[in-house]
């Protein structure tokens, strides 16, 4: 997502040129492609694909629509497993339409959960539950923390259900590295993504991610959290921004690659 203006073909040559093994993909450019057709570039190339992002949007209160979103959620497992990744993230959902049960909103995720997660497990799959910052709970994600976040996870065993630590959504909180180290401590950390706060955010905030090092977040000091809890896995870099999208997608990887170096590893 981060150099979504790169197709499919041109991201995993552009991988290949400057030394990057791993990528994180989008069931929207999948699909589009095709899944067989992706699949195969990306092992053609020599790419493993860290996650799929995204299943969720299961807090609906309609039974059709709530059918549809798990036969949905069951599909991007199958997609998930046909990439070759154990990791789908969820995007849980947010309110339905005139509704201001956040509590109930939260319990149908679980309910959806005990379902998807048995399913995920038997594709060599684990669900990985995304906390977005609370600017998102009304219209994309009712879950806000991690600590919400995991308190949905432990109803289930963590080779089933997880969270994505995500900088972009937790750096606010003070508490948030305590449920760092609490989701280490059970194996719940399923992947770990960066992107950096900047402002002011743009209109309707959705694509309003900063380039690392632009903004607000210590990288290494986030980084240092989730290694001390025993997470050994890749880091993402995912960026919604339009004027990155705007850029030359090739350039705007080199970038992102230089400062992952910068503000993270070095």
């Amino acid at each position: 997502m981060t150099v979504k203006q790169l197709s499919l073909p041109e991201l995993a040559a552009a991988c290949g040129h400057f030394g990057i093994g791993k990528v994180g993909l989008w069931r929207e450019p999948v699909q589009a492609y095709g899944l067989e057709a992706t699949a195969k570039l990306v092992r053609d190339a020599g790419l493993s694909v860290t996650t799929l992002c995204r299943g969720g949007f299961l807090t609906a209160t309609d039974p059709a629509e709530r059918a549809r979103a798990l036969d949905d959620n069951r599909r991007a497992v199958e997609e998930a497993a046909t990439l070759g990744t154990d990791v789908l993230v969820l995007v849980s959902g947010g309110l339905p339409a005139g509704s201001k049960d956040l509590r109930g909103a939260r319990e149908r995720i679980a309910d959806a959960l005990a379902e998807l997660g048995p399913y995920a497990e038997r594709h060599g799959v684990k669900l990985a539950i995304e906390p977005l910052h609370p600017m998102f709970a009304s219209d994309r994600c009712v879950v806000s923390t991690l600590a919400q976040a995991l308190d949905l996870a432990e109803r289930f065993p963590a080779h089933q259900v997880g969270v994505t630590v995500d900088t972009y959504h937790i750096w606010w909180d003070d508490r948030a590295p305590a449920q760092i180290a609490r989701a280490g401590a059970s194996g719940r950390i399923h992947t770990f993504q960066l992107a950096d706060w900047t402002t002011p955010l743009p209109a309707g905030v959705l694509n309003g991610r900063g380039q690392i090092g632009d903004g607000a977040v210590d990288m290494h000091e986030w980084t240092a959290y989730v290694e001390a809890a025993g997470y050994t896995g890749p880091i993402e870099v995912e960026l919604f921004n339009e004027e990155l999208w705007a850029r030359d997608g090739r350039e705007v990887l080199a970038e992102t690659a230089e400062r992952f170096l910068a503000h993270v590893t070095e």
